[in-house]
């Protein structure tokens, strides 16, 4: 063989590879800038955080087309932060994670599903989770429902913790008072089925509202764990007062208290609100997108206090053109709403509904402090606020509660982008300080250098000359590894991450694995009498098969593990697949054409120098040529 010729090829291989890290596109500063790698927050520091993709209906994962739907909106919120680097990537068919290297946030909210919708208060109720106590005195009028202002929830304008003005004055239509404007948007998300708010709001039975089959299971599954008897108690009720009424009922109804949020979740909305065991507390976490169906009547909470039955949502968040956080007039931070041409409208119809308290919708528990209908705002499972609306609005509205500007700015980003199409969970999220990533990327690179250090120690003291081979073998792997890294990371993206130095250090092993196998076998044919410079090119053609199926195993584990991995798994088994790819072009390019060349010289034939030890044959010293004799004479 000719082994110049492939240590010319691994030559290119090498100015072309650096070529691309010195000059290639994203290459630019100061020669430690074009050859640093882009490092992963566990080395740098900042946040990383993992979002689940669930369906609270039919628990299959969403398509790809939505899951790619879902990263663009949630990359756009999270790159209205103002960061630099953020990177937002899918994992599987279900999660996507979001890193900000360098920076440590909390990103709870960007995963939110920030579907905003705009419902009237019909009822409302005590949500602590007690059942009211029977009244010692009949309330005045006979009525058992409490007056507007002795609602459980402060009614109206009180404390509401969000509300919508409008951005300019506007005077109530049909000339119903004369007061400007100043309700309170605030939003919540609960889907449950009912009529219109036009009409007098019979709520519907267990019975009667339709719902998918494997909600309809689940619910018998929470109608066997509650039992039979408080189940047909629950669906007698008219109102939580008539506990008031029958106070054997609470008893009944004891077991509703033990079932967990998403047991509560397929509950209908009436049993929901009704059921007085049935708290804020388990409302509130239930799982996301669990009151999200907009044509139905839902339950909600505000403040984990007052527990609400709201009307189907009448104003959507797609009826919002744009949000901007602004200061309104009291240097308050509030999130202003620009309506569209079709959304204005279904915002001023809302409002003249609320306003007029239209068909009686709204009972005495739910109206403000002025006798008018409230409107709460729900975004995702939470009610921002549930003002009195005091007049007709046609104007653009704003959502102001206590927000500073962080969140202000964070829920005009969520309304602006637009709702997800997919709800998520948090699964994890991990916060790691610059400090901290220093001495991870320290103690990576010291682990590596000892590894390295150690199998090049060892290929020295046992194969003499030959770990020179193994020396020049690894230094060249590992040059190849990091351009490839500055290459990958500019052009593709790639992070290394300490996961990712660990795979590189396993492929060490790799590595050496394959100078045993050559070298032993060389061993094996010198033993069996040829030559070292014969030997050498048949130990390569036996060895070749064993280096290429070990190290194609190791790939085929990587490409596995890379395929069925999230997170710092998945950085791992790309840094082991692509040092050991990198490791057979240097077997093939390198460690053969050199081993050629070296089977060329004296050195190799000397036991003692080329580490073949005891398989080359020892050298004899060549027999004496006998002196000739001298003939005495006589």
């Amino acid at each position: 063989m000719r082994p110049g010729r492939q240590l010319a090829v691994l030559g290119l291989i090498f100015v072309v590879l650096y070529l691309l890290v010195f000059f290639a596109g994203g290459a630019s500063g100061g020669l430690k800038d074009r050859l640093e790698p882009k490092l992963g927050l566990d080395l740098v520091g900042g946040t990383r955080l993992t979002l689940e993709a669930t369906n609270s209906v039919d628990g299959q994962p969403p398509t790809a087309e939505n899951l790619e739907e879902a990263r663009q909106i949630i990359e756009s919120r999270v790159n209205a932060f103002g960061v630099a680097e953020a990177e937002v990537v899918t994992e599987g068919n279900r999660n996507i994670v979001i890193s900000l290297p360098g920076e440590n946030r909390d990103l709870t909210e960007v995963g939110s599903a920030a579907e905003l919708r705009f419902r009237k208060v019909l009822k409302a109720a005590d949500g602590s989770g007690t059942a009211p106590a029977p009244a010692a005195t009949p309330a005045p009028g006979g009525s058992a429902t409490p007056a507007p202002s002795g609602s459980a929830k402060p009614s109206g304008s009180a404390a509401p913790s969000g509300s919508a003005a409008p951005k300019a004055t506007a005077s109530p239509s049909g000339g119903q008072g004369g007061m400007a404007p100043a309700p309170s948007a605030s939003a919540s998300a609960a889907p449950s089925a009912t009529p219109s708010a036009g009409a007098a709001t019979p709520t519907p039975s267990a019975s009667e509202e339709p719902v998918p089959q494997s909600v309809e299971e689940q619910r018998k599954a929470v109608e066997q764990k509650v039992g039979a008897a408080a189940w047909a108690a629950a669906n007698g009720l008219k109102s939580p007062a008539d506990l008031a009424a029958d106070p054997s009922l609470a008893e009944k109804l004891k077991p509703f208290a033990g079932l967990d949020p998403r047991e509560v979740a397929v509950l209908p909305a009436t049993m929901q609100f009704n059921v007085p065991q049935i708290s804020c507390a388990q409302l509130d976490k239930r799982p996301p997108a669990s009151i999200s169906a907009p044509d139905q009547q839902v339950v909600a909470c505000e403040d984990g206090a007052a527990k609400y039955l709201l009307d189907q949502a009448k104003v959507l968040g797609t009826d919002v053109e744009d949000a901007s956080a602004v200061l309104d007039q009291t240097s308050q931070w509030v999130v202003s709403l620009d309506f569209t041409g079709a959304g204005q409208d279904k915002w001023t119809g809302l409002t003249r509904e609320a306003f007029n308290n239209e068909g009686q919708a709204c009972d005495a528990t739910a109206l403000g402090q002025d006798g008018k209908c409230r409107v709460a705002v729900v975004l995702d499972n939470e009610i921002v606020s549930s003002p009195e609306i005091q007049g007709v609005l046609t104007g653009n509205s704003q959502i102001t509660g206590s927000f500073n500007q962080g969140d202000a700015s964070a829920l005009a980003g969520q309304l602006r982008y637009g709702a997800l199409p997919v709800t998520f969970e948090e699964q994890e999220q991990q916060n790691v300080t610059a400090t901290l990533g220093a001495s991870h990327l320290r103690a990576g690179l010291l682990a590596a250098g000892i590894g390295m250090a150690l199998v090049i120690i060892y290929s020295f003291f046992y194969y003499r000359l030959l770990g020179s081979v193994i020396f020049l073998s690894l230094v060249l792997s590992a040059l190849l590894v990091f351009g490839a890294l500055v290459v990958l990371g500019r052009q593709i993206g790639f992070t290394l991450t300490l996961a990712g130095i660990a795979g590189m250090i396993v492929s060490l092993g790799v590595a050496a694995d394959s100078f045993v196998i050559y070298f032993e076998r060389l061993k094996d044919e010198i033993r069996e009498g040829r030559s070292p410079r014969s030997a050498v090119p048949r130990a390569w053609i036996r060895a070749r098969r064993t280096i290429i199926s070990a190290n194609a195993i190791t790939l085929m584990s990587a490409v596995v593990l890379y395929v069925v991995s999230v997170g710092a798994v998945k950085g791992f088994a790309f840094a082991l697949g692509l040092a050991t790819v990198l490791d057979l072009v240097v077997v093939f390019l390198f460690r053969h054409p050199i081993m050629t060349m070296f089977a060329r010289t004296s050195a190799f034939l000397s036991p003692r120098v080329s580490g073949l030890g005891r398989a080359l044959p020892p050298r004899t010293a060549e027999p004496a040529k006998p002196r000739n004799p001298r003939v005495k004479e006589a």
